[in-house]
Order: C-alpha cells, then sequence, then structure tokens
C-alpha cells in the first residue's frame, strides 16, 4: 500500500484500504471501531444493561469452555471475503489458533460469537453481523436481542452452509438457552436485566 500527502491512498486490495482507514480512526474510548459490509463504523458507548448481560453471558461460558479455550470481550474477528472486521461483544477461541499474515484473527479461529443488540446496531447485529460470521464458518452466533419487536429474545444460529446459518434454537427472555455442542450448557435468560 502507497500513502501519498494529500487526498488519497492507493492499497492493493479494498480489505488493505479499509484496515488502513479503520486503524486510523480516532473513536472515544469504550467505542468500537468495526469494518462491516465494506463501512468504517463507530458504536457509541454500550448501556449498562448491555454491560450486565455481556457478564452474566461471559461467567457462564467460562464454566463451559474446555481449558485451552478463551472467552474475550472485544475481540477482532476477521472476515475478509465479507469485508468485515467484527469487534463482538464476546467470542470463544480455542487458544492453539494462528493470527492472519495481517495479525487479525480469522472469523474461523471462533467457536462462538455473541452479539447483544443495542439502539446503534440492533440492525447489523440481526443481519450482517451473522452474515458475515457464517461466511467466515463461525460454528454458532448467538443474538441477544433485548430490542426485538416482539419483545426480548434471543437466537442462536448454527451449522454455517455456503455462508448461510441456520436458526437452531430461538426464544424470549425468560426461556433458556441452549448451547449444545461443544459446549453444553443452559443460559438463564430470566436473570437478564429488562429494559
Amino acid at each position: 500500500m502507497h500513502v501519498y500527502d494529500g487526498d488519497y491512498v492507493k492499497a492493493d486490495t479494498e480489505w488493505e484500504e479499509l484496515c488502513w482507514i479503520r486503524e486510523r480512526t480516532d473513536a472515544p474510548k469504550g467505542c468500537r471501531v468495526e469494518i462491516v459490509d465494506g463501512l468504517v463504523t463507530v458504536t457509541p458507548l454500550a448501556t449498562v444493561r448491555h454491560h450486565l448481560i455481556a457478564a452474566q453471558v461471559h461467567r457462564c461460558l467460562y464454566q463451559a469452555v474446555p481449558e485451552n479455550w478463551g472467552v474475550h470481550q472485544w475481540w477482532d474477528i476477521a472476515v475478509p471475503e465479507r469485508l468485515a472486521l467484527l469487534v463482538p461483544d464476546l467470542v470463544v477461541v480455542r487458544e492453539d489458533f494462528r493470527f492472519a499474515d495481517d495479525g487479525l484473527c480469522p472469523a474461523a479461529a471462533a467457536e462462538l460469537v455473541v452479539e447483544i443488540t443495542s439502539k446503534a446496531t440492533a440492525s447489523r447485529d440481526r443481519t450482517a453481523k451473522p452474515a458475515a460470521c457464517a461466511m467466515g464458518s463461525v460454528p454458532l452466533y448467538l443474538l441477544i436481542d433485548g430490542r426485538a419487536p416482539g419483545g426480548p429474545a434471543f437466537t442462536l444460529h448454527g451449522a454455517p452452509e455456503n455462508g448461510v446459518y441456520r436458526v437452531l434454537e430461538s426464544g424470549r427472555f425468560g426461556e433458556p438457552i441452549k448451547l449444545s455442542a461443544s459446549f453444553d450448557l443452559v443460559i438463564d435468560t430470566g436473570e437478564f436485566p429488562q429494559s
């Protein structure tokens, strides 16, 4: 990539240019800078309710994952073929993965991505982000949607095939989320704070 003083950058690829822009985007502390569907976005600070749900799910996941896996908040995962560099609320990765040549964690290293909707991100969390994770071969995508049109709900997506997930489970807050396969975990959504 060539950087010129002036009005443009000559990147070898659109992905490289987007990553360059993202790295140089100055956002307030606590805001996330992501690439979603080829657009660099800045997400505002999350609410206390959002953080409480993330903390509860984080604790549950740590009790269920194997010792050589990690549960991380705000861990970047890359899906270059979808022009996406996501910063999920939670991501579970095997600790033995290899970073890509560009230093980014490939989405395929993730076993589970968890997104908790906020006013600013609800639409992307429901559509663009699961599409990117499916294309990146993330086995499970859990959407915790306190802003769902019919009331607070969750959807567990999985079994990605040709860049598309199947809905494995869905329900309302108050019903348990059953993460099967690698996790053998039930998350009690009745404990989630209501808005």
